[in-house]
């Protein structure tokens, strides 16, 4: 039915950078907020930031002044550019949107590993 798609993840060095796409497809009512977590091995999942319909972003303060995130509400398409990555980074990141129903979609997670 609805369908999000991640890319952009990888393998980088400390004080690197990644940008992560996340593009929703399939039949589904308009959406609102959009957003990345992540989870690290033997942790849970945790915000890293979202952003509202109009854009207002939201951020975890482990990445406050390195991730920017943004959408494309055109292409139902959401960003998450990781500058200065540090070890501390590395985990699978899942894109998650919300319909104007609150619905929740989750994408399948990319890996992003910072290590030297």
């Amino acid at each position: 039915q609805v369908q999000l798609v991640e890319s952009g993840g990888g393998l980088v060095q400390p004080g690197g950078s990644l940008r992560l796409s996340c593009v929703a497809s399939g039949s589904m009512f308009s959406l609102a907020a959009m957003g990345w977590y992540r989870q690290a091995p033997g942790e849970q999942r945790e915000l890293v930031a979202h952003i509202t319909r109009n854009g207002i972003p939201n951020y975890a303060n482990s990445v406050k002044g390195r991730f920017t995130i943004s959408r494309d509400n055109a292409k139902n398409t959401v960003y998450l550019q990781m500058n200065s990555l540090k070890p501390e980074d590395t985990a699978v990141y899942y894109c998650n949107a919300r319909d104007v129903l609150i619905n929740d979609y989750w994408g399948q997670g990319t890996q992003v590993t910072v290590s030297s």
